[in-house]
């Protein structure tokens, strides 16, 4: 596949997404966490004709010059920008905007890479295509949260995703104590914070083979595991109490009955799935009620060689932190992760949403730990 194939092939994802979505879908941002739709087909067009466009092709006319400051998301080096509680206050540029600002860039950059320099465009195309990749995660996290949370609960479409199954496999995997090598290897494309391959000393332990299942969380749930202040991190205790959660996010009691609102609407609750939208606070409790604990993401990338993985993101007890030796890079391309390297817990794994070569087993997903709208998980180690 040529760089042009990839480059189209990459956005023309991104608009099958929300090719479901009515007009009204695309503007909502139900809460902080959350863009909408518009802003992520805005924001992922504006990487690309910010990056590259602006930088190498000689006299380039940007769409429209207010759009550097409608769709830059957090990069302080490029300027000012929306901030990101407002991005839902944007009713202009209409929906119809910013397609026509896609089919602009799009252009532009195919004209582009008919004659451009590759090697002096490779890793900067090579980063706005998994960062697009990135955001059609995303997108599809931050639907999910839009219409799950309309009172109609409305279906997204014909998305099939396959049911994610927690398998009844009890038997742990034992990994030794030992000097382990950690971090990505080899000659294809990762994130900076993936590097630099390192040793860690890893203590004897055991990792369950599986994820926790909606009935294994359910038996949590019905134990009183939301009242019991002993199962939980003080942060956590005091998230309980002041939005008096009860259950996992989409999970909702009716009539005696658990319901989840899925892609397909709501529900009933399928017991034997895989749990899905908890936070860092109810996986550590969820361990904690078990008599066991979440593991490192380092003995997670060691003992992953040994089970399968990838249907959910899963919480670690790892505080996301750069590897020995991470540098990062000079100018706005440096804001891409090292910034974020406080105050967040590692995820790792993937998802049901995650895009086609994302799921590597050295790939570190990073969130707060109050966050539960990504398709988070258990995964239970001792």
């Amino acid at each position: 596949m040529t760089i042009t194939e990839h480059f189209l092939k990459v956005r023309t994802t991104t608009e099958k997404i929300c090719k479901p979505l009515q007009v009204e879908d695309y503007v909502v941002q139900p809460i902080i966490d959350v863009s909408p739709p518009k802003w992520h087909l805005g924001h992922t067009t504006w990487f690309f004709e910010t990056f590259i466009l602006k930088n190498f092709v000689k006299n380039y006319q940007v769409y429209n010059a207010d759009y550097n400051y409608v769709f830059n998301s957090y990069y302080e080096t490029i300027g000012a920008r929306v901030i990101r509680t407002d991005r839902g206050n944007l009713s202009r540029p209409s929906v119809q905007d910013v397609y026509k600002y896609r089919k602009y860039v799009d252009e532009k950059m195919v004209a582009f890479l008919k004659t451009a320099n590759l090697s002096e465009i490779q890793e900067l195309m090579v980063l706005g295509l998994n960062h697009e990749e990135q955001h059609q995660e995303l997108l599809l996290t931050d639907i999910k949260y839009i219409l799950g949370n309309n009172p109609l609960f409305p279906t997204y479409g014909d998305r099939n995703v396959a049911k994610q199954s927690a398998s009844k496999s009890k038997d742990f995997i034992q990994i030794e104590e030992g000097v382990y090598e950690i971090g990505f290897k080899g000659d294809g494309f990762c994130f900076d914070n993936e590097l630099n391959r390192h040793k860690v000393y890893l203590n004897a332990f055991s990792i369950s083979p599986t994820l926790v299942s909606n009935a294994g969380y359910l038996a949590f749930i019905e134990s009183g595991g939301y009242k019991d202040f002993s199962f939980w991190h003080a942060d956590g205790w005091e998230w309980v109490n002041t939005n008096n959660a009860s259950a996992p996010m989409y999970w909702h009691s009716i009539d005696g009955q658990w319901y989840n609102y899925t892609y397909s609407g709501l529900q009933a609750l399928d017991l034997n799935a895989a749990l899905c939208h908890v936070n860092y606070y109810e996986a550590y409790a969820y361990a904690s009620w078990k008599g066991m604990r979440l593991p490192t993401e380092f003995e997670w990338e060691i003992a992953a060689q040994q089970f399968d993985w990838g249907s959910r993101w899963e919480w670690t007890e790892s505080a996301y932190l750069p590897y020995p030796g991470f540098n990062k890079a000079p100018g706005a391309i440096g804001e891409y992760n090292g910034k974020f390297m406080v105050n967040q817990k590692v995820l790792r794994g993937g998802s049901e949403v995650t895009s086609e070569n994302h799921s590597r087993i050295t790939y570190r997903n990073f969130f707060h730990p109050d966050l539960k709208w990504q398709f988070t998980g258990i995964r239970l180690a001792k």
